[in-house]
């Protein structure tokens, strides 16, 4: 039976109150982001019917020409890899970059963003050669460069770790994720209250160790053609 989409939401938001109850977090400290990448504009139309603000895209092409086409008043954000010379559009486009993954990008944002843009620090915690991110050791220095510039802010971290079908198994990158970030706290004294973590199979793990936005696609607008 096709389920629709005022259900698929309400079933994603009791997973994510259950897992804040349990975690013994308001249900107010995480975010769920709608990843609508790939689904058309009327996609996103129907999410907007139902309540849905926050929107994100992987690729900037797609997003440029489709937030043309969907309700204003939405906000935007890029979760994937991101190219220094598509800074300038993914700065007029998004209203946050979940996926910096070097000081060359955080640059290029920076010379681009018209005004403040928060972004996350995308880190690659579990060592995977085929994901993108920071190696942990990099951050702190790319967060006192940060520092120095008049338009971006560095909110906190991302992650996306190896694909397991046993959530249980992602809650060690979660963890790491977690305790780099406060350890960058202390050592750059630069508050960090975001982690991205957690997609549709594994969002109550990533809640548990602490995420802030956890990342939606497939449980809401269903598998990906």
């Amino acid at each position: 039976m096709c389920r629709t989409f005022a259900d698929r939401l309400n079933r994603v938001e009791q997973r994510i109150a259950s897992a804040c109850e349990k975690a013994g977090r308001p249900r107010d400290s995480v975010r769920l982001l709608a990843v609508s990448k790939t689904k058309p504009p009327e996609a996103v139309r129907e999410a907007a019917a139902c309540g849905l603000r926050l929107f994100g895209e992987n690729k900037v092409q797609e997003a440029q020409s489709k937030i043309p086409m969907c309700p204003a008043g939405l906000e935007w954000h890029l979760i994937g890899h991101l190219q220094s010379n598509k800074a300038k559009v993914a700065a007029h486009y998004f209203q946050m970059v979940h996926s910096v993954d070097s000081l060359k990008l955080l640059q290029a944002l920076e010379s681009h963003a018209g005004t403040a843009l928060p972004v996350l620090l995308q880190v690659n915690v579990s060592g995977e050669a085929a994901k993108f991110g920071m190696k942990p050791e990099e951050v702190a220095g790319v967060i006192e460069a940060a520092n120095q510039m008049q338009k971006i802010e560095v909110h906190g971290l991302m992650t996306i770790p190896p694909f397991s079908p046993d959530p249980e198994k992602t809650r060690v990158h979660f963890s790491a994720l977690r305790k780099l970030r406060d350890q960058l706290q202390e050592e750059t004294g630069t508050p960090l209250p975001e982690l991205s973590m957690g997609m549709s199979h594994d969002l109550e793990v990533a809640i548990e160790e602490g995420s802030t936005w956890v990342r939606i696609g497939t449980d809401l607008f269903g598998a990906r053609g």
